[in-house]
């Protein structure tokens, strides 16, 4: 008897050297770890292995679902949001059906409902394709939604099994399924942002940076539990919380808290993604065996994998292929949407100059000068904004052949091997429908997996784009920071962090060089100098939370330039506190 301990020891040490030796040979880690997991089943010695569905489902998709969420590219979502939505919700349920009409056809004694439950189970994708999708260099509104798909068609899907298992038992009624779908989504939606909430609350008020993350660990299943328990979708509430505490993190919690987080997250994320992979394959064996004892070969589960991923893949390329067409519509719209920009734009300055000069035919009804001042820097807010999405759409423009890459990038694989398995004993045909779903996800991930670079080069679209912002970009927000740095040095409001003010004379002599740090610590006037850094980093950051607001600046160069600012915050500290130590 091999003791569990080494068994989860040998685990984490296949899955962190897959991860490292597999981008060297152009192989996604998931599909070393799979073919290492494969292997080691069919050695002599090895027992045969089986995992609880109800593991992956409850212990691994919740803190793996929120993981992604809370690294979402909020801005890029947003903007893409319906055609990421069409694909995650509206295609998960045109392939169920369809697929469920193929399997209702062509297995015989198969009912229709249960024809869609494995429709259900092969129609996500996979989280994998995005960390390919990045390596390679592709587009980055590509990724986003690719990522944003991943994250909300699991819960779709999920949502549309429970729902066709449902009906195998009582009957099937479309009215009350499509009520029961409503409500698992609305449920989760509601409860996960309030867990959202709760989380960003709570967790702003513990200073100890690795207590704060230890309670993160739990945020998911917070949210996942007491969901399900409600008939809701406790996948899509975790996603939905792991949202929430995305973009509230930059503004609640500190430089150390989002250092915390986001370090042990990443490696709770390479464990539970990689051990999905690695238990697949080692339970290859003993699904392949059962099948060849029900149906005396492979052949029959074979060629029902193999045309069910055709129709997903061919189902998928004419809906890609229709969004690609409206997108191309939209973007040549942008022209009329700007006309309409500018002239709001000049009516809001035209009456700004009234109202400054006191010529307005019909002044405000509100006689607040404040309230009226607001309201206009609410309204050029969101024209800034507009102008910015626009500019989004007009420099990345979508073709047939980034459709091409978000077709071939839709593979099968973490939801779908654990969906397989949650198939109640005695439904008809289980092992077979398990076989079926755990070849698709196979076929999927090596085929599209291991050819997808191809694909890449072949359209012409290799190193579009990549994992960071632009230097271009990157420069710009720079300049835009260190100007509200040295504004607000130059206003002479910023204080200690003991509430002090600082002497004039160093706030007269620092300037612009408060950028760069002094090469010694030794003196009180040293200290000054880094005490004032510091604070003019609390501008900076007041100047990065408005410019977050206006969407001039991707996700990605936010993010870098936050965690610039938090880096350079702690080691300010540290200075400063060894400073006062001697």
């Amino acid at each position: 008897m091999i003791d569990p301990l080494l068994v989860v020891l040998a685990g984490v040490v296949v899955i962190a050297l897959a991860t490292v030796i597999g981008p060297r040979f152009n192989v996604a880690g998931p599909l070393v770890l799979l073919a290492v997991g494969a292997g080691v089943s069919l050695l002599p010695f090895v027992p045969p292995f089986a995992v609880n569905p109800e593991v992956i489902l409850v212990g691994v998709l919740p803190p793996l679902l929120y993981s992604a969420a809370v690294q979402l590219p909020a801005i890029e979502f947003r903007r893409d949001f319906a055609p990421i939505a069409g694909l995650s919700v509206l295609l998960v349920v045109v392939s169920s059906v369809l697929l469920g009409l193929f399997f209702w056809a062509v297995i015989p004694g198969l009912g229709l409902a249960l024809g869609i439950a494995l429709g259900a189970i092969l129609s996500p994708t996979d989280a994998v394709a995005t960390s390919i999708a990045k390596r390679l260099g592709i587009s980055p509104r590509v990724v986003t939604m690719l990522e944003g798909e991943s994250l909300l068609n699991d819960a779709t899907a999920l949502v549309l099994l429970r729902t066709a298992v449902a009906a195998v038992a009582s009957g099937f009624a479309f009215g009350d399924a499509l009520l029961n779908f409503a409500w698992a989504v609305i449920l989760a939606l509601v409860l996960g942002a309030a867990v959202g909430w709760a989380n960003l609350r709570v967790r702003e008020r513990i200073a100890n940076s690795a207590a704060n993350t230890a309670l993160s660990f739990t945020v998911p299943f917070i949210a996942y539990l007491p969901t399900e328990h409600l008939g809701g979708s406790g996948l899509v509430a975790a996603v939905v919380a792991g949202i929430v505490t995305g973009q509230g993190a930059a503004r609640r919690f500190t430089p150390e808290q989002r250092i915390s987080d986001r370090l042990n997250w990443r490696t709770i994320e390479l464990i539970l993604e990689g051990a999905v992979f690695l238990v697949f394959g080692l339970e290859l064996k003993d699904i392949v065996r059962a099948n060849l004892e029900e149906h005396e070969g492979l052949w029959h589960g074979t060629w029902l994998a193999l045309s069910a991923l055709a129709i997903a893949l061919l189902v998928r390329a004419a809906w890609v292929t229709g969004l690609i067409a409206v997108q191309a519509r939209r973007s040549r719209s942008l022209d009329r949407h700007e006309g309409r920009v500018d002239d709001a734009r000049e009516r809001l300055d035209a009456f700004e100059r009234q109202l400054r000069d006191g010529t307005l035919a019909r002044p405000p009804r509100s006689d607040d000068p404040e309230r009226t001042r607001r309201r206009i820097g609410w309204m050029r807010s969101r024209i800034s904004r507009t102008v910015a999405d626009l500019n989004y759409y007009r420099d990345t423009p979508l073709d047939l052949r980034h459709g091409s890459i978000i077709v071939w990038a839709g593979m099968r694989g973490v939801v779908t091997l654990a969906a397989a398995q949650t198939l109640p004993e005695g439904t008809a045909q289980r092992p077979l429908l398990i076989f079926v779903a755990f070849l698709v996800a196979l076929f999927s991930l090596v085929l599209q997996g291991l050819t997808l670079s191809a694909v890449v080069r072949g359209v012409g679209l290799a190193g579009e784009g990549g994992e960071g912002p632009s230097r271009e970009e990157q420069r710009a927000l720079d300049a835009e920071l260190r100007d509200a740095a040295s504004a607000a040095v130059q206003s002479g409001s910023l204080r200690r962090r003991d509430g002090r003010a600082f002497p004039a004379e160093l706030v007269e002599r620092a300037g612009a060089r408060l950028v760069r740090p002094p090469d010694e610590d030794a003196s009180e006037r040293v200290r000054d100098l880094l005490e004032l850094r510091l604070a003019s980093i609390g501008a900076m950051r007041r100047r990065l939370g408005d410019v977050s607001r206006d969407g001039r600046y991707s996700t990605a160069a936010l993010r870098h330039a936050l965690a610039e600012l938090d880096a350079d915050e702690l080691s300010l500290e540290l200075r400063i506190d060894d400073g006062e130590d001697d």
